[in-house]
């Protein structure tokens, strides 16, 4: 009862590997002789040389705003009702205090 049961061992066979051909870098010839020269690179705009620009649709950015806003009331909402179950909380063991105290100096009378 108590001894351990292994499972079998896998019977799946091994994976041919004569199959797998290494990975070769193919290099083209080029299509002609000739020497030809590059194109040259636009330049870039001189305000956003440095930084990539990120373009919201009209669209986009009402979603943003309306993701943003969902957000900030149900984190909102959240500690909200935390805030509240403390409050809760501390205001029943305050009055369980209240009440055990009166209980216990009333069982003494002096």
């Amino acid at each position: 009862m108590f001894t351990p049961k292994y499972p079998t061992p896998d019977t799946a066979p091994t994976p041919d590997t004569s199959l797998v051909r290494p990975l070769t870098v193919l290099v083209h010839p080029p299509a002609c002789d000739c020497h030809h020269t590059p194109a040259p690179a636009p330049a870039p705009h001189p305000v956003s040389a440095g930084r990539p620009s990120v373009q919201l649709t009209p669209g986009a950015l009402v979603m943003a705003v309306a993701g943003g806003s969902a957000a900030v009331l149900v984190v909102g909402t959240v500690l909200v009702s935390m805030l509240l179950a403390v409050a809760i909380t501390a205001a029943s063991v305050a009055i369980c205090a209240v009440v055990l105290r009166s209980l216990l100096n009333h069982s003494n009378p002096r």
